[in-house]
């Protein structure tokens, strides 16, 4: 298992020698998502999902008591609220997310990793469609708990915008998945929804996986590999030896 990063600064060297290891005895490289160079198609299962007429105004989606913050941040990355119009709850906690990352989407590991990989060896545990329907049917009271907690995450990353990528950058991983640095992960149902319950059904797909394909190298987002109901944790619990390598 490798944890990625889905976007980082120009310039960073990620690639080691362990990883070159086990890239080249890979029989299959297994990724969240598979086409990422797709934009066209990647827009389109977004825009199929995203809009529904008569949305409120974003900040009418919000407390009282964070609205504030949520102006606070429209403010910091220049972005017209108007931008969010018809898009549901969901959506514009994902695309506010958006402006958060640092780096580049073009530097992402998963990209970079699938660039090397061919196609007919590339297996995605949920694809782009399917990972936004996670998000589609949350219940609206807990689209606004993911907007107010994205707003939260962002307010407390613009204190230290590079710590995630830097964090990465150095293994350290564990805290990804502590409800006390991710206000996503301190909602129990949100928790449920986006990580837990994720992180379950990919185990039980990468337990079939392995055994057909003796050697997949799983690329995952870093947080999924963190915590007691990470990948890792699922996967020891069904009897398979799980060490850390780098």
């Amino acid at each position: 298992m490798f944890g990625t990063i889905h976007s980082l600064p120009d310039g960073v060297d990620w690639e080691t020698e362990a990883l070159e290891g086990v890239l080249s005895r890979a029989d299959l490289l297994v990724v969240e998502v598979r086409d990422l160079d797709d934009a066209s198609g990647l827009r389109k299962a977004f825009a199929d999902r995203a809009y529904t007429a008569d949305q409120p105004p974003l900040a009418e989606k919000v407390p009282d008591a964070i609205r504030g913050d949520l102006l606070a941040v429209l403010a910091e990355h220049d972005i017209i609220a108007d931008r969010f119009g018809d898009m549901e709850t969901w959506a514009a906690a994902l695309t506010l997310a958006q402006y958060a990352e640092t780096g580049e989407a073009a530097n992402g590991v998963d990209r970079t990793l699938l660039a090397r990989i061919p196609r007919e060896k590339t297996v995605e545990l949920e694809g782009a469609a399917r990972q936004l329907d996670v998000f589609d049917r949350l219940p609206e009271a807990e689209q606004r708990d993911l907007l107010a907690a994205v707003i939260a995450n962002m307010t407390r990353q613009d204190q230290d915008p590079m710590r995630h990528a830097a964090d990465w950058y150095a293994g350290r991983i564990e805290h990804l998945a502590d409800p006390a640095t991710s206000a996503i992960l301190a909602d129990a149902e949100l928790r449920e929804a986006l990580y837990a319950g994720r992180n379950r059904r990919w185990a039980d797909r990468l337990v079939a996986l392995l055994g057909r394909e003796p050697r997949p190298l799983v690329a995952v987002g870093s947080a999924h590999l963190a915590g007691e109901d990470g990948l890792p944790a699922l996967l020891a619990a069904r009897g398979y030896t799980v060490r850390r390598i780098q």
